[in-house]
């Protein structure tokens, strides 16, 4: 299989991830590029930041039509992210591949068993400023270190700390994937990382069509479903690169 048909295949399931439940895609990029594409894992950060960025604003767009986006909430939990998502963008560059690789191991096993849990945040309708603040900043260190958007974290912070509905809250953690991302990658802009445009290209074109999809995907299959699915994944990228780390 051609490293192209590999981008076409990995950015639609990146995207039906993002699109359906506003997590998950892009904590399986960076791996998708590592493992499929051959990218280092420096350039797999970068080019996962702007591969979120661009997938994320289209479902964010879907999800804003209908309604489904705290946008007030959404920008004061990014604002606290993106200081430490400028900082965390611009150690990760000077880090080691090892490192890199074992720190996105244990986030996708994290990420993974959060998934596969079945209990849903309640919403507690009282809202914390310094909580806020302290998940915000942690939600930036992980989007600017490790290059992912930090959905699976987004989700169940803005339910449970700033109280947003969980109707919204999918919707509502694009944006703030989006804020975190760009703050991140423009912390890297004067790095020097080359990227091979020829496959970060096609993997965005069919990471935008499986955002769509993904959107559409949400209202017909329980989200406690996808969840378990998407969970089961992240857990197998997990044991993969941490068996990649420890030769």
């Amino acid at each position: 299989m051609t490293a192209l048909v590999l981008a076409l295949l990995a950015g639609a399931l990146v995207g039906l991830a993002l699109g359906s439940l506003g997590a998950g895609g892009s904590i399986l990029t960076v791996p998708a590029l590592i493992y499929l594409l051959g990218f280092s894992p420096a350039e797999a950060t970068t080019a996962g930041l702007v591969i979120v960025i661009v997938t994320s604003f289209t479902a964010l767009m879907g999800h804003a039509r209908a309604g489904a986006v705290h946008w007030r909430a959404g920008l004061l939990f990014a604002a606290a992210g993106l200081p430490p998502a400028a900082a965390a963008g611009l150690l990760s560059a000077h880090l080691p591949a090892a490192v890199l690789t074992s720190a996105f191991a244990l986030l996708s096993a994290l990420a993974g068993l959060r998934m596969l849990r079945r209990r849903t945040p309640q919403e507690n309708g009282t809202v914390s400023a310094p909580r806020a603040a302290g998940a915000g900043a942690a939600l930036g260190a992980v989007t600017g270190f490790l290059g992912v958007g930090g959905g699976f974290l987004a989700v169940p912070a803005l339910v449970s700390v700033l109280a947003v509905p969980m109707s919204v809250a999918v919707g509502t953690s694009l944006l703030v994937i989006i804020a975190n991302a760009l703050v991140a990658l423009a912390a890297r802009a004067a790095t020097e990382v080359s990227l091979d445009w020829a496959l970060i290209m096609p993997f965005i074109a069919t990471a935008v069509l499986g955002a769509w999809d993904g959107k559409r995907l949400a209202t017909k299959i329980r989200p406690a479903v996808l969840q378990r699915a998407f969970g089961g994944l992240l857990l197998a990228v997990a044991a993969v690169m941490a068996t990649g780390a420890l030769r």
